[in-house]
This record gives C-alpha cells, sequence and structure tokens, in this order.
C-alpha cells in the first residue's frame, strides 16, 4: 500500500514538473515578444511567433488585423527602442493553460495583450492577440 501511494505521489511530482517547465517556456514566448518590442529585434520575436500569427484590435465598427510579418517588420522599425528602460512594462500573467494551449495577459507600457499560445513540439510560440491601448494619462 506504501509503494502505491509513493508510486503516486511520484507521478504527481512529475506531472507538476512538466507544468511547470512549460509555463515557463509559455513566459519566455510572452517576454520575448514584450522585450523585442523594446530592444528592437526582430529576430526574438519571430522565435516568439507562429508564422500564422493573426494580431487584432477591435476599431470602430472594424478589425484592424496583423500578420507575424507585419509585426516582425514593425519591430524591426524599434519604435520601442522610445521606451526608456524604467518605463518598460513587461507583466505576464498566465490565466490557463489546457493540455496544448494557453491563454495570457501581457500589459506592456502603452497596451495590454490577451494571448493565445500553443505547442508545437517542445517549443510554444503565439498564435493570436488581441489587443487594447491603455489610455492615454
Amino acid at each position: 500500500m506504501r509503494s502505491l501511494a509513493l508510486a503516486a505521489l511520484l507521478l504527481l511530482a512529475t506531472v507538476a514538473a512538466a507544468e511547470t517547465a512549460d509555463e515557463a517556456k509559455i513566459r519566455r514566448a510572452a517576454l520575448d515578444y514584450a522585450e523585442s518590442w523594446y530592444a528592437g529585434d526582430p529576430e526574438q520575436i519571430r522565435r516568439a511567433l507562429h508564422p500564422d500569427l493573426a494580431k487584432r484590435i477591435a476599431k470602430g465598427d472594424g478589425v484592424d488585423h496583423m500578420t507575424a510579418e507585419r509585426l516582425i517588420a514593425s519591430v524591426a522599425v524599434v519604435y520601442g527602442k522610445k521606451t526608456t528602460i524604467e518605463k518598460q512594462l513587461k507583466n505576464v500573467k498566465i490565466l490557463d493553460v489546457f493540455g496544448n494551449t494557453a491563454s495570457v495577459r501581457l500589459e506592456m507600457s502603452g497596451w495590454i495583450d490577451y494571448m493565445h499560445i500553443a505547442k508545437f513540439g517542445d517549443d510554444w510560440k503565439i498564435v493570436n492577440v488581441l489587443w487594447e491601448m491603455k489610455p492615454k494619462t
């Protein structure tokens, strides 16, 4: 009986460790996205994105859509480098993980991104982003 209980505990510990490793990779994808913006590093953001990324913002009655390539190109223009280090916000909150999918909230200096991140092999990639600008203060 004791060996069965020990085996169950070891199994739970193994599952918890796997979830922790996945959560670290999910967080890393979100941070690569944020840090690449501030650094103007297109290769860093490319690592975080799935090539079929859809990034959207609701505007009036429509939706502005950005592809992975358009987002990578905008990072290369280095808009984010205008943000001083003390104002560089990159708060990642993993909202939910289920199987090979995760929902993440990323707060940046000027906006908030709600991301869907999916697992492909051993990597987690950002597939969808719905974002909203913060009000000007």
